[in-house]
């Protein structure tokens, strides 16, 4: 009876978590303007998604979106990567406080990084507008990059890059072709998983992007809501968004299930 009560549980869990995309999905395949309305079997709202039938301001706020997305997630990247080669060879207390302070942005609410963002650009002066979102965007971003390849590092022998050093390698040699190879699937998981948050994030945006008419599709959506309804097509977009990320995810799990067992033989 415990087991039936916990399997029912989960099932529950998934169906509340999974069921609004489900509808979402569903939706995306008919022409009614609003969700729930069921008209028959379509393809207009794709065909409109990619023939240019939606408003030009949805476009800029998918380019603005994509654009952010992807330079945030290389940005961070780079930067965590060699933050946690840093953080890995620190120790003692040093390394204790610097991961205390790598784990804060982390676990400090969206609503207070944007609005310390927002007080900082403005104490410096800078115009807001692109460039701030996508510096706002890299600093939240970089601390999960650093979670995600720290574990790679740990699992990395420590001697190989000393043993590189001592058969002639040049320190960036060592790093290239000892380090990088074994992180490199941290690294991978880490630029993902900042592509999506950025994509995601919608309260450090609408503090830091300013009033240049800067759009993403978070802040569109909100604005959109606002006047009383959604674009359809975002329906059809927003599908195609969670099919590629799940896409994703299922591609890097089965690689990382082969490495464990080229691993293990």
């Amino acid at each position: 009876m415990k087991k039936f009560l916990a399997q029912s549980y989960l099932w529950l869990l998934l169906l509340i978590l999974y069921s609004p995309i489900a509808i979402i999905i569903i939706f995306s395949f008919t022409e009614a303007k609003v969700l729930g309305n069921w008209t028959g079997f379509s393809l207009k709202l794709y065909q409109n998604l990619f023939s240019g039938g939606v408003s030009n301001s949805l476009v800029r706020a998918i380019e603005n979106t994509l654009s952010i997305g992807i330079l945030a997630a290389i940005c961070s990247t780079l930067l965590g990567s060699i933050a946690a080669i840093g953080i890995f060879n620190l120790h003692g207390k040093k390394k204790q406080a610097i991961t205390f302070l790598n784990d804060i942005p982390m676990l400090n609410p969206d609503i207070i990084t944007g609005i310390s963002l927002f007080i900082l650009f403005v104490a410096v002066g800078v115009t807001q507008g692109y460039v701030t979102v996508l510096l706002a965007h890299i600093s939240f971003c970089t601390p999960y990059v650093v979670l995600s390849v720290m574990p790679k590092l740990k699992q990395m022998n420590p001697n190989t890059y000393e043993a590189a050093l001592d058969l002639g390698a040049t320190p960036t040699q060592a790093m290239r072709k000892v380090i990088l190879p074994q992180i490199k699937p941290g690294m991978i998981s880490g630029f993902i998983l900042a592509f999506t948050l950025s994509i995601d994030d919608f309260a450090v945006t609408l503090f830091t992007k300013g009033n240049q008419g800067l759009e993403t599709l978070s802040t569109f959506i909100y604005a959109d809501a606002r006047k009383g309804g959604l674009t359809p097509e975002l329906r059809p977009l927003m599908s195609i968004i969670f099919i590629t990320v799940l896409l994703l995810l299922v591609v890097i799990n089965i690689r990382s299930m082969k490495s464990k067992k080229q691993a293990i033989k």
